[in-house]
């Protein structure tokens, strides 16, 4: 079994912050973040939730697949900033959607989308789900120390959403790795006011060391292709699109030409939307479906690299 996208959506809060407006908040100029990760503008929430912002995503994705939430078998969200431990980000979407199926939530930072992705494919080759609703969101400005401008301005918020189809044939690979450990990138949760526990609590936002993350990234994005490439048997210049993970336009431009495959068929919307974890590739593919960009047919390549430390690639048809 394989699957098809019968459709996209994505939502992104109306709050635009500029470079210029970052350097109002912290010691950081236009120039200066955009020479470092090629971002100018980024989308941050002021009233929308996490579950606001999921169930918007979806409910474009419905619309564009016409189906209604009573028609899916499963919901998959993938985030790491839910509003609630418990009911999770997928309960709550499914409540306000209107559906009646399993829900749960995944946790995989960036690669979060490349997780739900294989996660579904489990359920649609063993043929307990039909049709599946994948949610990512992520309101990141809450898991920022605002004061700490090697961070602050790489993040933005909003999610995105596919509604995906059981189908008899096609392409699907992928490669899926977790190198664990938090000495790169650490988000901790905080500790609570527990009065038997003694350990110290870490600084309660997220941290990442940047050159560390770097090299990880161009490491990862550049092995996972060859990798998920040389299991599908498919050469790199039968991808119509790669779509990596809008994390720094940097990491992009040192990985790409490693990959043999050109670059204008990367699609990259970082300058426009910042880092926005495991949403930045679905609301990539939510905006190239709605241009018109991708056929009938295309190969597409996603690739992704984040906190856990977790990467991985998807191939499949469109």
């Amino acid at each position: 079994m394989y699957f098809k996208i019968l459709g996209t959506g994505s939502y992104v809060p109306d709050n635009v912050v500029t470079n210029d407006d970052m350097a109002k908040i912290v010691e950081t100029s236009d120039e200066w973040i955009t020479k470092r990760v090629g971002i100018k503008e980024r989308h941050v929430s002021v009233n929308d939730t996490t579950l606001d912002m999921g169930v918007a995503a979806a409910e474009k994705a419905l619309e564009s697949a016409g189906v209604s939430g009573s028609d899916i078998d499963l919901i998959v969200a993938a985030t790491i900033s839910a509003d609630s431990v418990s009911p999770n980000l997928a309960c709550m979407i499914e409540n306000r959607i209107g559906a009646d199926c399993m829900s749960f939530d995944v946790s995989a930072a960036c690669a979060g989308f490349l997780f739900a992705l294989e996660t579904a494919m489990g359920f649609i080759e063993r043929k307990r789900a039909k049709k599946v609703l994948i949610v990512c969101s992520e309101r990141m400005s809450k898991l920022l120390d605002w004061t700490d401008r090697s961070t602050c301005v790489i993040f933005g918020d909003g999610a995105a959403s596919v509604v995906l189809e059981a189908k008899e044939d096609g392409i699907y690979d992928s490669v899926i790795h977790t190198k664990g450990g938090d000495d790169v990138i650490d988000i901790p949760t905080r500790d609570g006011i527990s009065p038997f526990y003694k350990v110290e609590q870490k600084h309660p936002f997220l941290f990442m060391n940047g050159q560390a993350t770097f090299k990880f990234a161009v490491n990862s994005i550049t092995h996972d292709i060859k990798e998920v490439l040389d299991k599908a048997n498919i050469a790199p210049e039968e991808i119509d699109f790669v779509i990596p993970h809008q994390a720094n336009k940097r990491i992009i431009d040192f990985a790409q030409p490693k990959t043999g495959i050109d670059r204008e068929k990367w699609y990259v919307n970082i300058e426009r939307f910042g880092n926005v974890s495991g949403a930045s590739i679905p609301i990539a593919l939510d905006e190239m479906n709605r241009q018109g960009m991708i056929k009938e047919g295309d190969k597409l390549l996603l690739a992704a690299f984040g906190g856990g430390l977790s990467s991985g690639a998807v191939v499949f048809e469109w």
